[in-house]
């Protein structure tokens, strides 16, 4: 096991007095089940654990009665060396939106308080998951509101990859110096952290991945991993949702790449198929998103806070919520170029990707700007309680858009931007250059 930062807040949350149930959302195979196991195995003297997807028959336990001791009865008798101890017992369910009625038991547990839950969900309320008898279930069943606390955890992001490759605090103290002075790093973490960086585009953030690629340093096995996760979900997309929309998700999903691909990212449903519509594939695409595998980020109207409040809903692009499944999808060879520091194929995609993936995990909502007549900032976040465009360049870059929107700020109120790519910290003027691998150092809002 990696260190995560969800083992921080698994920890505040149990040691948070009169804590609620935990449900732990995210996309599959991003490590909710073998942290919060690991979690609960370390901090609790009995676990029991309940995985309702390998196990349809565990949902019998929930088909009564929510009584909690009628449940934990239920349990102990259907389930081997399961016990339950006041205040030593943690009840784990996996993937609890197999059984619609043991999430409306959370209610149950927390008024009852002898025994911590967490819960996990690869597929929580995504549209269509369940067959018509497991909606008719769910309908019936009341969702625990004000009785559940509700976390997204993500595949590994770009921090937790320095730490599992051996980056200490005292080194992301070092470059948050540099960030603040504005100084250039030294020129031998320099080059080891684009390295780290170059590698994290090709691996990403998908544990079994990174676990791989750090124990055996075989891009091959690495490959096979995520090309086996992309194939999971393309499984998922056929085999949970609705029949009708079962092809245009997966259509969908197929076209990320070439939507990348163009010079104007904006997701155009052209590009699915011919003469495709937004009618035909608008649900399909929220399938896609509700399922943690993709990320919308969306256009503004104008370049002010608040960034929510000005975006236009039907104007968008899209991006992976991982680099490296995007790597992984994109023609042979790509990855090889990109080790060697070469991030500029795709017409940028892969940069624009890599700041979507790195903002996206730490929580941040993703926005551009892009108006008629060629005028587009990569991404505008709220950074220092104002409007920022961020940029995202290689050293070749001039970003014209944003050296013309500096110039007017009393057309659009924009007074400092920050730079990405692949050189050392510097200023010039109002932008502050950054090297890429400090891009999950922008935290201030």
């Amino acid at each position: 096991m990696y260190r995560r930062k969800i083992e921080k807040l698994l920890l505040e949350w149990k040691g948070k007095k009169d804590h609620k149930p935990l449900v732990i959302k995210g996309c599959r195979q991003c490590g909710k089940t073998s942290s919060v196991m690991e979690f609960a195995q370390n901090n609790y003297n009995h676990v029991v654990y309940l995985d309702f997807h390998e196990h349809r028959e565990y949902k019998t336990f929930f088909a009564g009665s929510l009584d909690v001791d009628t449940l934990t009865l239920n349990i102990s008798v259907g389930v081997k060396d399961a016990k339950f101890v006041h205040g030593e017992t943690c009840l784990v369910l996996d993937e609890i939106q197999d059984c619609p009625n043991a999430r409306a038991a959370l209610k149950f547990f927390k008024l009852d308080g002898r025994y911590d839950v967490i819960c996990t969900g690869s597929l929580l309320g995504v549209n269509g998951y369940k067959s018509r008898e497991e909606q008719e279930e769910e309908a019936t069943a009341s969702i625990p509101v004000g009785f559940e606390q509700i976390v997204t955890m993500y595949p590994m992001d770009f921090e937790e990859w320095l730490w599992a490759n051996g980056i200490e605090q005292q080194h992301t103290d070092y470059l948050m110096e540099c960030f603040n002075k504005e100084i250039p790093v030294n020129e031998a973490v320099h080059q080891r952290m684009r390295q780290l960086l170059f590698r994290y585009v090709v691996v990403g953030g998908m544990p079994e991945a990174v676990k791989t690629f750090l124990e055996t340093n075989d891009m091959n096995e690495v490959f096979d991993i995520q090309h086996n996760i992309i194939e999971n979900y393309k499984s998922d997309m056929l085999k949970y949702a609705l029949q009708e929309d079962k092809s245009r998700i997966r259509e969908c999903f197929e076209s990320i790449p070439a939507q990348l691909a163009k010079d104007n990212k904006k997701f155009q449903y052209s590009i699915i198929k011919k003469g495709g519509r937004a009618s035909q594939y608008n649900g399909s695409l929220q399938w896609i998103e509700d399922a943690g595998i993709i990320r919308r980020c969306y256009n503004t109207s104008i370049t002010e806070l608040p960034l929510g409040g000005n975006a236009i809903p039907e104007s968008f692009k899209v991006y992976m919520s991982d680099i490296g499944l995007l790597t992984s999808m994109l023609e042979e060879g790509t990855a090889w170029n990109i080790m060697q520091g070469n991030l500029q194929g795709y017409k940028g995609a892969i940069f624009e990707n890599l700041a979507a993936d790195i903002f996206g995990k730490m929580g941040r909502k993703l926005y551009y700007f892009q108006k008629e007549g060629g005028l587009e900032l990569d991404f505008l976040i709220r950074y220092k309680g104002e409007c920022c465009p961020v940029e995202c360049k290689a050293k070749s870059g001039n970003a014209k858009s944003l050296q013309t929107v500096l110039k007017h700020p009393e057309h659009y109120h924009i007074f400092h931007a920050l730079k990405l790519g692949d050189y050392n910290v510097g200023r010039n003027g109002a932008v502050l250059t950054l090297p890429f691998y400090m891009a999950f150092l922008i935290r201030e809002v």
